[in-house]
């Protein structure tokens, strides 16, 4: 798609969901709102903007949503004979809401900032501590039964290890916010790590 980005995008609202730059999330879309949003965005620019709601309300009845969400490309998409869209998300920059507008066909617009500090950053700025981030991940996924291509994570970029490691991982929602606000890869590695050792302690026997 055209660089240029939209200062208005359509906006979904999914609490437990985490769309990072660089990651790509399936969706499922069944209702009517959302099946009006994705045949717009697929006539449009194909994007749509992940984003957690809250748990305050707005005088309308909808849930309030977060500050900082993310806009991904509609990458594939199958229209299924029960009426359903299944789409892919590529994840392509981070934003900021500005204001909420009217909705449109009932789904949700926002005016945005876009946030580039991702675009500008150095190997220095996306370099994470894999002598620290590796093994309390095996400890991780040995405690929950998970298996792991280890060679396939090992020889993984820094930054493309994050952001898989970040969107699988079943973190809560306020984990899942906080990964996404984090401003470079190696912030993120910081604290993705430091979720999952906090993870393993957890599971340990006192």
């Amino acid at each position: 798609m055209s660089d240029a980005r939209p200062d208005i995008i359509p906006i979904f609202p999914l609490s437990g969901a985490l769309l990072l730059p660089g990651g790509m999330l399936p969706l499922n879309i069944f209702e009517p709102r959302y099946l009006a949003m994705t045949e717009d965005a697929l006539q449009g620019n194909r994007l749509i903007g992940i984003i957690q709601p809250r748990k305050e309300k707005m005088s309308c009845g909808s849930a309030c949503v977060h500050e900082i969400g993310c806009a991904g490309e509609i990458s594939e998409h199958e229209h299924t004979p029960d009426g359903r869209i299944i789409i892919s998300l590529q994840g392509l920059w981070r934003y900021k809401v500005l204001e909420e507008l009217p909705p449109l066909r009932g789904y949700r617009r926002v005016r945005v900032q876009w946030l580039d500090e991702s675009l500008a950053e150095s190997p220095a700025d996306s370099r994470i501590d894999r002598s620290r981030l590796l093994p309390a991940l095996r400890n991780y996924l040995h405690q929950r039964g998970l298996a792991c291509q280890w060679h396939k994570l090992e020889c993984c970029p820094d930054s493309k290890l994050v952001t898989v490691l970040s969107m699988v991982c079943p973190f809560s929602p306020v984990e899942q916010q906080a990964l996404l606000e984090a401003p470079s890869t190696q912030t993120r590695g910081e604290l993705l790590t430091a979720l999952i050792e906090m993870a393993d302690c957890s599971q340990r026997p006192n």
